[in-house]
């Protein structure tokens, strides 16, 4: 589900005291250093590059460590509050990084020894103390505040502190993504129309709009062999079923070689694409050719998505930098007598979240579209799944639209579809009209494992509006 070629988080550091107290309890310096250490030990663990200034004991020195994190260009900033400590000791650091700050309270363990601790000793577990001031200082200067609080142990914090890295690592990838978009409008489809400067006003990054020349010149340059090569890998990720004549693959074979070369010269991390065409002529046979390219990059961290959905292939760039996959998504059905909602598209899949073996099926017809070709049939593995995209309001405004549920045993189409039956826990009915009033696209991203937590943070740190929607 990886992409080899993601950036990896970079999680700028600095823990801190007030030097006031050291010259008082000797003890107490060498022991929060050693709380230090386990921190940068334990963040380093979490997939992410820590960018480690040290301790720091006054302003000036907080003053230093600013500028050394704003050099680093981090995404994440983590200021460990390990005893008492000024706010002006962190307010520049927040104030120059660029980057959103945690702020962590992680006392030695999850109480003290109060028949025996001195005052040096109940220091080490002050790091609350201060945070209260921090909030209040960060509140005045303009600067969004979070924190986690608990013991350098306590697993339930690291999980928060883990959720914070990641939300940074999506913050990052879309602030420096580059963002494919070829061909033109799927006609009519007026909830998919995006104004491409939303994009980098609401998240950052780059739109760059591509032809289907641009794909077409590359598809011609693909020589039989590295078709050969590509037909050798879908049979060995997909079962083929009958329908599946050898010019149709061998044809979404060479258009998959073209657009991984297309990805690799515009440096693409995520597409979305169409093109109605006329008549068989390249640019139809290339449009039905894409799905199984498409499927192949977005297993491997390069989400595609069709029918121009500019936003919905951020949205399933989003789910896969949390892990959760993301496939292409819209209603199919609502099956009333299980409490079922079946979604799926015609295409492209995240193979990587197949329930099975996903099928390659030969099509005649695309249902809406020209053109022939195979396309992809799976269902998302069965556990529990986030709907998941990204609504444009009125002003312009991006916001998350999230629904927790779980992927169900049921019969599927077998029409060259991908098709998940998703329980919400409610009437189906119930649950369209509530997803559907909150202004989300009719297409989105299905994800592995409930991943609303995790949104609710990337949504926090992009300054985004974020719906959950259930119903009671």
């Amino acid at each position: 589900m990886d992409n080899a070629t993601a950036r990896r988080t970079k999680v700028g550091l600095v823990a801190g005291g007030l030097g006031a107290y050291w010259p008082q309890f000797p003890d107490l310096l060498p022991q929060l250093e050693r709380s230090s250490a386990r921190v940068a030990e334990r963040m380093r663990a979490l997939d992410c590059d820590v960018v480690d200034v040290g301790f720091i004991s006054d302003a000036q020195e907080g003053a230093a460590a600013a500028e050394k994190l704003r050099a680093a260009g981090c995404d994440l900033i983590v200021g460990f509050l390990t005893t008492y400590m000024t706010a002006t000791m962190l307010v520049p650091i927040a104030q120059r990084s660029g980057a959103p700050v945690l702020l962590i309270n992680l006392q030695p363990t999850e109480s003290m020894e109060h028949a025996t601790f001195d005052t040096g000793q109940w220091l080490a577990y002050c790091g609350a103390c201060p945070l209260p001031e921090m909030a209040n200082a960060f509140t005045r200067c303009g600067i969004p505040f979070r924190s986690v609080s608990g013991y350098l142990e306590d697993e339930r914090a690291w999980d928060r502190i883990g959720r914070w890295v990641r939300a940074a690592g999506v913050r990052a990838a879309l602030r420096r993504g580059r963002h494919g978009l070829m061909g033109h409008l799927y006609p009519g489809m007026l909830d998919v129309s995006t104004d491409l400067t939303l994009v980098s006003a609401n998240f950052g990054g780059h739109v760059e709009v591509l032809e289907f020349d641009d794909l077409r010149v590359r598809v011609e340059k693909v020589s039989e062999a590295e078709v050969g090569e590509r037909i050798e890998l879908a049979r060995g990720v997909f079962e083929l079923a009958d329908s599946v004549n050898e010019e149709d693959l061998s044809w979404a074979a060479r258009v998959s070689v073209g657009l991984d070369r297309l990805v690799e010269d515009f440096e693409l991390d995520s597409l979305a694409y169409y093109h109605r065409g006329l008549d068989g002529e390249v640019h139809e046979r290339i449009g039905a050719g894409m799905i199984l390219g498409a499927s192949l990059l977005t297993a491997r961290g390069i989400p595609a998505a069709g029918e121009y959905e500019l936003r919905t292939s951020l949205a399933m760039l989003i789910m896969d930098r949390l892990g959760g996959g993301g496939s292409f998504t819209e209603f199919q059905a609502l099956d009333f007598a299980r409490g079922h909602v079946e979604m799926g598209h015609d295409g492209p899949a995240h193979l990587a979240i197949s329930s099975r073996r996903p099928l390659l099926r030969g099509l005649g017809v695309y249902h809406g579209k020209r053109g022939w070709g195979v396309s992809v049939e799976f269902d998302v593995t069965r556990g529990p799944v986030t709907a998941f995209g990204l609504r444009q309001a009125r002003d312009g405004s991006y916001g998350f639209v999230v629904s927790e549920g779980e992927v169900v045993e049921g019969p599927l189409l077998r029409i060259g579809n991908t098709t998940s039956r998703v329980d919400f826990g409610c009437d189906p009915g119930e649950w369209t009209d509530a997803w559907s009033a909150s202004g989300i696209s009719h297409h989105w991203a299905l994800g592995t494992g409930h991943r609303l937590a995790d949104l609710r943070a990337v949504a926090d740190l992009l300054g985004t509006e974020i719906v959950n929607v259930t119903v009671s």
